[in-house]
């Protein structure tokens, strides 16, 4: 089949030969079975068909095995009977062993290029979900990126943001008229957040030069789609930021990509490896975005396939869009696990040859029940499947061979140094330097009325002494005279000057401070 990828073999004897169609490739996918059942065989097989068809992909390598891609795989003792067996028996001719280009990322810039986006672009709901905010405190956060439009104040890197809510936080009686109450509790809650998410090491994820999607989707000269490798063993550490990176790059492929309708071949195919992290306690607000992002970034041509343990892990409304499908062994050990089992069984389109239900719990390691999308986009009819073996190396690539590929790779001088720019951190840094400034000014201008103020008194005393008097015992009537002389207005100015020099004046000037750093 010239316009399709091979999976593997079917049939009772799995001699006939199962594809998943290039043209409905781009109408999504699922990849679930139990741990140990070959999913992510699955999931490398798949990866190499579609590159070889000139189809870029993206996949997260959760437990470092499949780097492998790398490397092309080996006649060793353990592997090489069982695989050519495999392919013999499915009827896979051309099978041989075969590397893969392959490009490594790493959100922490160690075992890849550095994956970085800008907290504008990750945007406040997608914050609010990677710091579990409450609605009170998601309004605030709201509150801030609608002033940072407003005033021009980039949002690069995390220290943009939490300089900005200091702004937010010293306004907030200002503000609060105009947008609601503003709580110095919330905004130091937000601020907790971010330094955990700083101290996990997630501070690297934000900064320039940020990602651009088009070095995701590059074909090399053979004609092969490079395969992009996230590296996610130790991301997963940090469980709703892997599944926050992940919504946030689909949501961007979908904002960027033009519409192409129903191409021949997907632009790219997007592997969700540990699908369920994306769900898991996720606000409805949330489940909305992912389930219009999967319904309407097909038309753009990308080709999202979820990978989970469990069908059941995956909302209704989106699971419906998952077409293609392979199904590897489920455990059946519990109630909830029956229920589960005869969901999964029910959405697939029935063979008579064989219980669905009976297969999904009986396949065995390298098996799996499959349905792939046919003619006008109906559903195939249900399998029993062979996976084919894959072409790579199966397991973790060594880490001398990988440290030389990042090297090599002409993306390294593209994202290995960081790019710090002119951003709302240094733009709120020189207006509070401007304000410390003036307040320096309004000081100084304090001091010389206070000293002329002395030397003015002092001369009125001197000069008002009468002879034959002491000079430091004035008579009733000089000090009426020099009263009535004074006036109401040096009167009045005295009495300023005195509450200049006092708490008042102090004051004073931490409020011509407060509002100079307030002035937008």
């Amino acid at each position: 089949m010239d316009d399709g990828i091979f999976v593997g073999g079917g049939g009772a004897a799995y001699t006939e030969k199962q594809w998943l169609s290039l043209k409905y490739a781009n109408r999504h996918g699922l990849i679930a079975g139990a741990t140990g059942t070959g999913k992510t065989v699955t999931l490398q097989i798949l990866a190499e068909e579609f590159s070889a068809a000139g189809v870029p992909v993206f996949l997260s390598d959760v437990k470092g095995d499949l780097s492998g891609l790398a490397a092309a795989g080996s006649q060793t003792v353990k592997l090489h009977t069982p695989f050519t067996e495999r392919a013999e028996k499915i009827g896979f001719k051309d099978y041989a062993y075969s590397a893969f280009p392959v490009t490594f990322w790493d959100l922490f810039g160690v075992q890849g290029h550095p994956v970085r986006t800008t907290v504008a672009e990750m945007g406040p709901l997608l914050i609010s979900r990677l710091l579990d905010l409450s609605e009170a405190q998601e309004g605030i956060l709201n509150i801030a990126f609608r002033l940072a439009d407003e005033d021009g104040l980039a949002l690069l890197d995390l220290k943009d943001l939490q300089a900005l809510l200091v702004w937010v936080g010293e306004s907030r009686e200002e503000l609060s008229l105009r947008y609601g109450n503003i709580s110095v509790q919330s905004v130091g809650a937000i601020q907790r957040r971010l330094l955990v998410l700083e101290n996990q090491g997630a501070a690297q994820l934000f900064g320039e030069p940020a990602l651009e999607l088009a070095d995701l989707m590059r074909i090399g000269a053979d004609g092969r789609g490079q395969i992009n490798i996230l590296a996610a063993d130790t991301l997963m550490d940090s469980p709703r930021l892997y599944a926050t990176f992940l919504l946030w790059l689909l949501s961007e492929l979908f904002e960027e990509l033009p519409e192409v309708g129903d191409p021949d071949k997907p632009k790219l195919v997007f592997f969700f490896d540990e699908a369920h992290l994306l769900f898991d306690d996720a606000p409805k607000a949330l489940v909305d975005k992912v389930e219009q992002v999967a319904r309407l970034i097909r038309s753009k041509g990308v080709g999202v396939y979820f990978v989970t343990q469990n069908p059941d892990d995956i909302p209704e409304d989106i699971l419906g869009q998952l077409g293609n499908r392979v199904q590897h062994a489920l455990r059946a050990f519990t109630a909830r696990d029956r229920k589960a089992l005869r969901m999964a069984s029910e959405t697939y389109r029935e063979n008579p040859a064989f219980d669905t239900e009976a297969a999904i719990r009986e396949v065995g390691v390298g098996e799996a029940v499959t349905s792939m999308l046919e003619k006008k986009g109906v559903p195939g009819v249900v399998q029993r499947t062979l996976i084919r073996p894959p072409s790579s190396q199966l397991g973790p690539l060594d880490a001398t061979m990988r440290e030389a590929l990042i090297t090599a790779s002409d993306l390294g001088g593209k994202y290995t140094t960081t790019v710090d720019r002119v951003s709302a951190y240094e733009m709120l840094k020189e207006r509070a330097a401007k304000a410390a400034l003036e307040a320096e000014k309004a000081e100084a201008q304090q001091e010389d009325m206070e000293v002329a103020e002395r030397e003015y008194s002092a001369g009125r005393r001197y000069s008002g002494t009468r002879v034959g008097r002491s000079t430091s015992q004035p008579t009733r009537r000089a000090r009426s005279r020099k009263a009535k002389d004074e006036g109401f207005g040096e009167a009045m100015g005295r009495m300023v000057m005195k509450e200049l020099s006092g708490t008042t004046g102090r004051r004073i000037v931490r409020g011509i401070l407060g509002s100079l750093f307030k002035a937008r």
